[in-house]
């Protein structure tokens, strides 16, 4: 694939969630593929592997024949909390410490996600959070989460959305969409999403793998992230849901510069100041869905 502004857009941007559903991969085949990616020629989308908190050791013993050694460059992960969270907080650095030694296998937990749907919430996770790991603060969408963002923002973390599922029900609006990404643009809180964003554009979807899937109209990716670009350029709300609600490719024009749509330009440094102070990452449990379909858009 060509080098365009598309690339600054999604550089490292897909956080790979194959443990999760709809894949629901072993632990095993999770890893293998990942370590496929990672030298496949569209490494440059990977981000981190994403794993739950209690399952770390599993994916150590797992990552040893295919994972770099130590003092090699690590995998970085991204680990969900779970209910005991600050047991598991207490053995995180731990984890990381033994991955570090000369010759172990090359991980690092560097980057944590937890789930809060009070201020007070907000505020006891990133207490717990090590000075040295990345927290990411998953909120409801169904209410306004401006005073869970801006108590994130307080605390320095950064926010993380749920845009989807495996049934109809998990996708959110576009307008509650629209109201997280206005906080976090607002606030200067960096995000993530997760669930339910495997292609570039909006349209109707398997959302299983399961040969009698239920459909459902799932959000792009494409449309997310560039949204948000925009809206730090002054978009305004009704362009915004118009453009999360955007399903024609022939309405994005790709260069090497700029990505545009109907008549709204982002360029290359507005992207790239956009990736490093706000857009992070999507997790998604298919890489090569949401990648190879890029590969359609601005043609």
């Amino acid at each position: 694939m060509a080098d365009t502004a598309l690339h600054a857009l999604l550089a490292g941007a897909v956080d790979y969630a194959g443990l999760f559903p709809p894949a629901g991969l072993p632990m095993a085949s999770a890893v293998a593929q990942y370590a496929e990616y990672r030298a496949g020629p569209d490494a440059w989308a990977l981000g981190r592997f994403v794993v739950p908190m209690a399952r770390l050791a599993e994916l150590g013993r797992a990552a040893e024949e295919v994972a770099p050694k130590a003092p090699g460059e690590p995998w970085r992960l991204s680990a969900l909390l779970g209910a005991n969270a600050e047991e598991e907080l207490r053995s995180l650095g731990e984890f990381n410490c033994r991955h570090a030694a000369a010759e172990a296998v090359a991980l690092s937990a560097d980057v944590i996600e937890g789930k809060a749907e009070t201020v007070e919430a907000v505020e006891r996770l990133l207490a717990a959070v090590p000075p040295w790991a990345q927290p990411y603060v998953e909120v409801p969408l169904a209410d306004d989460p401006r005073p869970l963002v801006d108590a994130i923002a307080q605390h320095g973390g950064r926010a993380k959305m749920r845009t989807g599922g495996i049934t109809p029900e998990a996708f959110p609006t576009a307008s509650q969409i629209l109201r997280f990404l206005r906080a976090c643009t607002d606030a200067r809180v960096p995000f993530k999403a997760t669930a339910g964003l495997h292609h570039p554009l909006r349209a109707e979807y398997r959302l299983t793998y399961e040969a009698d899937s239920p459909h459902g109209t799932m959000f792009g990716y494409l449309n997310v992230f560039l949204t948000a670009v925009l809206l730090r350029h002054g978009l305004s709300e009704p362009d915004a849901l118009a453009l999360l609600e955007e399903r024609s490719p022939a309405a994005f024009r790709v260069s090497r510069d700029a990505v545009e749509w109907r008549g709204h330009r982002a360029d290359r440094q507005a992207i790239e100041a956009a990736r490093r102070e706000g857009i992070v990452a999507f997790g998604s449990c298919s890489f090569t869905e949401p990648v190879g379909e890029l590969r359609t858009i601005g043609r």
